[in-house]
């Protein structure tokens, strides 16, 4: 007999029918999708849960909907209804944070979908299952679960980067990344069992993460990953000038004097100047 998942199920019927609500009512989109300005300013903290119930048309929505009711029945099955719940949400959640983070500066940014949470219930089934055959609609061939997982980071961080598409793979890679640590959490054994795919499926986004944070640049210069960038520009020495003789100095001291008065020179310079003065 095979699985039967409760709460999936009844997930994809809300899911379902606020969707299609959405799809007919501007005003209920609007009200509940994902919005930059409207979380951080105004503080509508339930966009970041509500915007995985809506969905930007029909394809969408079904191309979820499969996902969520293939990988639910196991899921439930091995974690319980309430775990099986906490990882759904869970993962939404981490999807809708990253997202916040990358876009907290583009006050009219808008998303929605419930992508973060699926993300999240596929790479916890890629820890428990990571040699399992995957295959999707878009992908007519089956490949390991691990090397899915894998190319599911590397291409939601490429996306992340280059942000041509009207994919949101800020989303996608922070629910799956937080639907792993909830099934590690949750599970303990299968960081021992399965830890190289924990790691495959971790290291590279934590790397990337802390690459963003460090260098923002990163996501604003396209093919720009950060090279040459080993400290924060605030922690970088400025050069000391260099002039060819005393005269030119003495002359760069007295601009500044002219331009902002005395008071401007610290007091290394006005004791350089005195010193070239009197020399």
């Amino acid at each position: 007999m095979e699985h039967f998942s409760i709460a999936g199920n009844i997930l994809a019927v809300v899911i379902f029918l606020s969707s299609y609500k959405g799809f007919k009512s501007e005003s209920y989109t609007d009200r509940f999708i994902f919005c930059v300005d409207p979380i951080l300013k105004d503080k509508e903290y339930d966009r970041m849960f509500t915007s995985g119930f809506l969905h930007g048309g029909w394809i969408h929505l079904f191309l979820n909907l499969a996902a969520l009711l293939a990988f639910s029945p196991v899921l439930e099955e091995v974690f319980g209804l309430w775990n099986y719940l906490l990882l759904y949400f869970g993962s939404l959640l981490g999807g809708s944070l990253l997202s916040l983070f990358i876009h907290r500066n583009h006050g009219d940014y808008r998303a929605l979908g419930a992508s973060g949470a699926i993300s999240g219930l596929i790479f916890s089934y890629i820890l428990l299952f990571p040699e399992s055959e995957l295959s999707f609609f878009f992908l007519p061939i089956e490949i390991k679960g691990w090397v899915f997982g894998l190319v599911y980071v590397i291409g939601s961080i490429y996306g992340i980067k280059n942000n041509r598409d009207n994919i949101g793979h800020d989303a996608h890679l922070g629910g799956g990344i937080i639907g792993a640590l909830i099934a590690l959490a949750l599970k303990p054994h299968l960081a021992l069992a399965h830890w190289w795919v924990a790691l495959v499926l971790i290291v590279p986004t934590l790397i990337f993460l802390v690459l963003i944070i460090r260098n923002p640049a990163v996501l604003l210069v396209e093919n720009y990953w950060g090279e040459g960038m080993t400290r924060s520009p605030e922690k970088l020495k400025k050069k000391k000038p260099v002039f060819s003789n005393k005269k030119e100095e003495i002359d760069q001291l007295l601009d500044k004097i002219k331009k902002s008065g005395l008071d401007s020179l610290s007091d290394k310079e006005k004791q350089r100047l005195n010193d070239l003065s009197n020399s």
